[in-house]
């Protein structure tokens, strides 16, 4: 066998193998378009219009603004796990006493420590 004809063997060799690692890419692609739609089609249909949610009779919930008590995790060296932080973490804050809304000082930081120019 010559070099011309061994180059050409293995450029059809190489161009076979190409086409078959093709063929196998596009095999594998319908076949997960086939077992998608399969799964789809397995799935709830979407709520029609009269299954959606309504708004109660008494109208849209109005908002709240209030201020809340903070809840402080307690402060200590060793290292706190949910187990020994008794009566903290699963209990509703409550409402605060002075409803006044906590303000910074004029020209300080606008940003909470950003160092920026605040509201000037």
């Amino acid at each position: 066998m010559t070099t011309a004809s061994l180059d050409i063997a293995v450029g059809a060799t190489n161009g076979l193998w190409s086409f078959v690692v093709g063929l196998v890419l596009v095999a594998v692609l319908i076949g997960a378009f086939w077992l998608g739609a399969r799964i789809r089609r397995r799935e709830p249909a979407p709520p029609r219009p009269e299954e959606q949610p309504r708004l109660p009779d008494s109208g849209p919930v109005g908002e709240v603004l209030e201020n809340r008590e903070p809840d402080e995790v307690p402060r200590s060296d060793d290292r706190l796990t949910p187990h020994r932080l008794k009566a903290h973490g699963n209990l509703g804050s409550r409402t605060s006493p002075t409803q006044a809304r906590p303000r910074w000082d004029e020209g300080g930081s606008g940003a909470f420590g950003s160092g920026g120019p605040g509201g000037r």
